[in-house]
């Protein structure tokens, strides 16, 4: 008896040690994905991704879809995602439509029946009317529905998703996983590399460097983009080379929180303008002789020279639309027909 006794205990003390030696087992709710990554079943669905409010899955494809974004949606409409509804900006303007929908796809919009949810202010019981099986909140941004995100996820799953630190290619193969879209996403965007190779090989490029930015309205500055941006990465792609700016321009707010904006304004804005060509975005071609004209930048090479070209309104935020829109406006401005004009 007493041996059994002695045998029992040294399998207990056995258990004990082994536990201790092993890590716990993981939590159901926790796992091994990293922010945006998405994990696929074998048979096709279900479907997860981690986002920044945790683990999503997606059981089965999604047929209805409810993008609160506005910018998010050029993206999902461009990998034919079944968007059935979008958040909208302030109507009738140089960016957007009479329902609010970005230009460069509001048609697109129309004719596949997508629905202005609100304007500007997103609107819970608007989502919630939609009926939507999937919800698509931008994370950060102007058009960010974040804080209705507790009251949304009890009522479809809800994507969350930052669009600020990746291109629309990155967001468009992200979609296309999650959403069981792969191919359509893959078609998109080879399409868009051969405009992008198209566009090379049938421009001459202005003198370089190049100061690429956005103007402000009351002509006192702008947002100068980097090789971060999507838009500076799309003009090194195409062979621009982007002016340095000078480290006395990158004041405290420039570059502490984005790394694609260089804010130059005041007494720095001229010394921030030091390309032979500048490129204005979110800009028509009016804005062009506000920028000459502006007495501050006389003394800038790309003034002194006249290469200043603005390349179309819809270029703030770039998705498959506007991107492209970019390219054509680019082969107009410099294409070697158009060379020496």
């Amino acid at each position: 008896m007493t041996h059994f006794k002695q045998v029992s205990a040294f399998l207990f003390l056995s258990l004990i040690l082994a536990s201790c030696d092993q890590s716990p087992p993981a939590s159901p709710d926790k796992s091994v994905l990293k922010i945006d990554q998405v994990e696929k079943n074998e048979s096709g669905w279900p479907r997860k991704i981690m986002t920044t409010e945790g683990l999503l899955t997606l059981k089965k494809k999604p047929t209805r879809i409810v993008s609160t974004s506005v910018t998010l949606s050029g993206t999902l409409l461009a990998i034919n995602a079944p968007l059935i509804a979008s958040g909208a900006t302030m109507t009738n303007t140089s960016v957007a439509s009479e329902q609010g929908f970005m230009r460069q796809w509001a048609d697109i919009a129309k004719n596949r029946g997508v629905i202005p949810l609100y304007q500007t202010e997103p609107n819970a019981e608007a989502i919630i009317k939609a009926n939507p099986d999937l919800i698509v909140i931008s994370a950060t941004g102007g058009d960010s529905a974040i804080k209705l995100y507790e009251q949304l996820k009890d009522i479809a799953p809800t994507l969350v998703i930052a669009y600020d630190d990746k291109s629309w290619m990155q967001l468009a193969n992200i979609f296309g996983d999650l959403l069981g879209l792969e191919e359509q996403a893959q078609t998109v965007i080879q399409r868009f590399e051969q405009e992008v190779e198209h566009t090379k090989s049938t421009i001459i490029l202005p003198p370089q460097p190049t100061t690429a930015m956005v103007y402000y309205q009351d002509d006192t500055g702008a947002n100068i983009w980097t090789s971060k941006s999507a838009q500076g990465r799309l003009l090194l792609e195409l062979g621009f080379t982007l002016a340095k700016i000078p480290e006395s321009v990158k004041g405290n707010i420039s570059m502490g929180v984005r790394n694609d904006i260089i804010i130059a304004t005041g007494e720095r804005f001229p010394d921030a303008v030091t390309g032979n060509t500048t490129l204005l975005f979110s800009a028509s071609t009016d804005r062009e002789k506000a920028f000459i004209d502006n007495p501050y930048l006389h003394e800038t090479s790309s003034v002194q020279n006249k290469q200043v070209f603005a390349v179309g309104d819809d270029t703030f935020r770039l998705d498959y639309y506007s991107a492209t829109n970019l390219l054509k406006r680019l082969q107009t401005l410099f294409g070697h027909e158009n060379h020496g004009q």
